[in-house]
């Protein structure tokens, strides 16, 4: 990893709060003219949360508003979409979308997913003016960019959800069950504690449910975040 990396790295850390400004960061490692980076889907709803310029805000609206293209496909598959000449080469097409950005001035889009655990947030979306590749490089350094990015994302989502009141265990009892269940659940994928424990209230949030009640889901067998991982 470079010095630059690692300080795009500490600077996104660093954003909690100021999450509009997360796409630069993104700049100063990756060979892009613009991004955007959204939620998608029922679980967070539609939204750009930070983008580079007009047109990136442009692409968002565009897949926001159609259902379809190279974000929406990144979320779903949790794979990177990349496609290096999208006009004249491109290796998928979306009928609406593809058709729609025809007179845009652009080369290369490239769309990674934002998810933690089975949570399907969102995707961030980059682009090219000109036709242009990634490197194997800069894929691996855009995929660790967006686990970063996938924590501050569901964290913003807890900060504005002003209806949402996270349930810390109030006694002894209740500590240890939600201890419990992280410990399970970082072994179930193999992440730490903290990511674990996100997952755990973030599945509670989009459930409508307490962590603990979570928690005891987890403990008895009812909940397998494994499992979930493979639907």
């Amino acid at each position: 990893m470079t010095e630059r990396f690692l300080g795009a790295v500490a600077a996104l850390t660093a954003s909690v709060g100021h999450e509009s400004d997360m796409f630069g960061p993104f700049l100063t490692v990756l060979p892009v003219d613009g991004i955007a980076i959204s939620t998608l889907g029922d679980f967070l709803g539609s939204e750009t949360v930070s983008a580079s310029d007009p047109l990136a805000v442009r692409l968002d609206e565009l897949q926001f508003d159609y259902g379809e293209g190279p974000c929406w496909d990144a979320m779903v598959t949790a794979d990177p979409v990349i496609e290096p000449d999208i006009r004249r080469e491109p290796t998928r097409v979306w009928p609406a979308f593809s058709e729609a950005i025809q007179g845009e001035n652009l080369g290369a889009i490239f769309a990674f997913p934002l998810r933690m655990g089975h949570l399907r947030l969102g995707a961030i979306d980059l682009y090219t003016a000109r036709p242009s590749e990634l490197s194997e490089l800069h894929v691996r350094q855009t995929v660790a960019l967006a686990t970063v990015v996938s924590r501050l994302v569901l964290l913003r989502a807890f900060r504005l959800a002003s209806e949402f009141n996270p349930v810390e265990a109030s006694d002894q009892l209740s500590r240890r069950a939600v201890h419990q269940a992280t410990g399970m659940v970082l072994i179930q994928l193999q992440i730490p504690a903290a990511d674990a424990r996100l997952i755990i209230q973030g599945h509670a949030f989009s459930a409508g449910r307490s962590m603990l009640e979570v928690a005891e889901d987890i403990i008895n067998g009812k909940l397998n975040f494994a499992d979930e991982e493979q639907c």
